[in-house]
């Protein structure tokens, strides 16, 4: 029996646990009042809903259930309390039983209270959490759009890479060009040039000049615009009190015509000159506009003229670029008439690269023609055209020409005559089935990615020292032509279909053993045959002498043998007599 203090205690905490069971009711009913909740099955605020006459429906099975095992457990407590009060009363004893089921009964009384409305609550808290998440979102998203939209028309400078990039620049957004003084590269982006045509253009005052030239701008690129050609010789000569080395026109539309007469005997510091996916008139036609610029011209060292659908190019600015030594008309719509006319006798006296990629030549004679005049060419890049290499010609390549790239031209044999000079060819991504080329001045070969079946030869070729095969048809490498590999800085034979027998996987491991494999060794060379090792690396390959000439291992010992038996005869044949003595 319990004791009348403990008694008290437990009465005391009773209706403690009571009285915050009714308070945590009443503060869930008002949080279910003002989310305006559906509440749980059966619950009050179904009830409430169903005296007013909103959203009252007949209970389903779930909700029937729920309401009968909620009156079960209020039965249960009930008769515990029940229970309770008749042992204070009468004096029974189920001490044991009894205060555990009224502890029991408080208990689901707070989860009842506590578990249905703190799901919803914590649901809702969520949901508004994210609601609100969502709504700062938005706002910052509206914030940074319209950062955007006022930074887009103004200039921007990237301390670590010392450039700046000008979008759209007006005459409100100007002034933000102050932070491109640090920078030297420079890009304008958009615009309107048209307006500031007839804008009054004076000659400069002392600290103007005194000003452009503290700058450090060294190049400047002017993209996707349209630039009068008028306002682009008004403004050119200023470029002479600036350190500009480099000037870059991309995705322009250059219209009209403008009066070059300002810039004669006007020298200019640019020494590149780069127009990318431009559009202008045709050049023929100007050439006393050329002239105008002959000074500055016949100072510029390199000359991009690149995707922007050139046809031709008149003898006349050949002639007048003597000093340049880089010429790029790659990408654009030349054909094989057009270069005779271009490299005319005196244009481009000082040329060393010529890149003519991406164009419309088909004629390997006709181009060997046209360039034919360049008397200092050095390197000649003609990839991307689709050539076909006549039987026999007599046309003569320069002299100096050192470096020839041929590559993806649908050549299926290689042309002649090729260069006499040459020290580097690049003749790969093909359709070539053989190649036999003499070259004693020949350094690096690149053949991969054709359709060779045999190791070309390279005795002709003393001076060779880089030879790339990779992704042809071939199957093996001969003895002999692994000895002469064997004296190259650079092998490469990765991605082709090896028979990895004994002499074909040898000779790749020798080679690899003495360095002069390239990156691919061992995971790009693999076996294609025989079955056994189809899909190994040949490096995995068992190459010994055992495994691969058992004969060269036994006939030693046999002779071996033979020779020990012979040398026994002797010795038995001479100590018989001394027996017999």
């Amino acid at each position: 029996m319990a004791e009348p203090g403990e008694e008290k205690k437990e009465e005391e905490e009773e209706k403690a646990e009571e009285k915050a069971v009714l308070g945590a009711e009443h503060t869930w009913a008002q949080l279910e009042r003002i989310w305006s909740s559906e509440g749980s099955p059966g619950g009050p605020g179904q009830q409430q809903r169903c005296r007013t006459g909103l959203n009252c429906a007949e209970p389903s099975r779930a909700e029937l259930g729920w309401r009968k095992e909620r009156s079960k457990e209020a039965s249960g407590c009930e008769l515990a309390v029940s229970h309770r009060t008749d042992t204070r009363t009468h004096g029974h004893t189920d001490a044991q039983t009894q205060p555990g089921a009224a502890r029991r009964c408080r208990a689901q009384r707070r989860s009842r209270a506590v578990r249905p409305g703190m799901a919803r609550t914590v649901f809702r808290l969520l949901s508004m959490s994210v609601a609100v998440l969502l709504l700062l979102m938005m706002v910052l998203g509206l914030q940074e759009a319209a950062e955007r939209r006022r930074n887009r028309n103004r200039c921007f400078f990237n301390r670590t890479q010392e450039f700046c990039m000008c979008y759209n620049l007006s005459e409100e957004t100007a002034g933000s060009i102050i932070q491109c003084l640090a920078a030297t590269v420079v890009e304008f982006w958009g615009g309107d040039l048209e307006k500031y045509t007839d804008f009054p253009i004076r000659d400069l005052d002392d600290s103007t000049i005194e000003t452009l030239g503290s700058l450090i701008v060294q190049k400047i690129i002017i993209g996707n615009v349209l630039v009068p050609e008028v306002l682009l010789a008004r403004v050119l000569r200023f470029f002479s009190y600036t350190h500009v080395r480099e000037l870059a026109f991309d995705s322009c539309i250059f219209q009209g015509t403008g009066d070059w007469s300002g810039m004669e005997g006007q020298s200019l510091p640019i020494l590149s000159l780069s127009f990318h996916n431009v559009s202008c008139a045709p050049l023929t036609g100007h050439e006393p506009a050329f002239s105008s610029l002959g000074m500055w011209l016949g100072t510029l060292q390199e000359l991009a003229v690149t995707g922007s659908r050139v046809t031709s190019l008149p003898c006349a600015i050949g002639r007048l670029l003597r000093a340049l030594h880089s010429l790029s008309l790659a990408h654009n719509s030349l054909g094989d008439g057009s270069l005779a006319p271009a490299f005319c006798q005196g244009a481009f006296p000082q040329l060393q690269q010529l890149s003519l990629q991406h164009n419309n030549l088909s004629s390997y004679h006709s181009v060997c023609e046209g360039v034919g005049l360049l008397p200092q060419l050095q390197h000649l890049d003609l990839s991307h055209n689709e050539l076909r290499a006549e039987p026999s010609s007599s046309c003569q390549w320069p002299p100096s020409l050192q470096h020839f790239n041929l590559s993806y031209t649908a050549l299926a044999e290689v042309p002649a005559p090729l260069p006499p000079h040459l020290q580097v060819l690049d003749i790969s991504h093909n359709h070539l089935h053989a190649v036999d080329i003499s070259l004693s001045s020949m350094r690096k070969l690149f053949l991969n990615q054709n359709l060779l079946q045999a190791v070309p030869s390279i005795r002709n070729c003393p001076v060779l020292d880089t030879l790339h095969l990779d992704n042809n048809s071939i199957s093996e490498l001969p003895r002999a032509e692994v000895k002469l590999l064997g004296r190259l800085q650079d092998v490469a034979v990765a991605g082709n279909p090896f028979s990895c027998s004994c002499s074909g996987a040898g000779g790749l491991q020798a080679l690899a053993a003495m360095g002069h494999l390239g990156p691919g060794w061992p995971g790009d060379y693999r076996c294609h045959s025989p079955e056994q090792y189809q899909g190994w690396q040949v490096a995995q390959v068992p190459v010994s002498v055992m495994h691969c000439d058992p004969a060269a291992v036994v006939a030693p010992l046999c002779v071996a043998l033979a020779l020990m038996a012979g040398a026994g005869a002797v010795y038995v044949a001479r100590t018989r007599p001394c027996r017999r003595a």
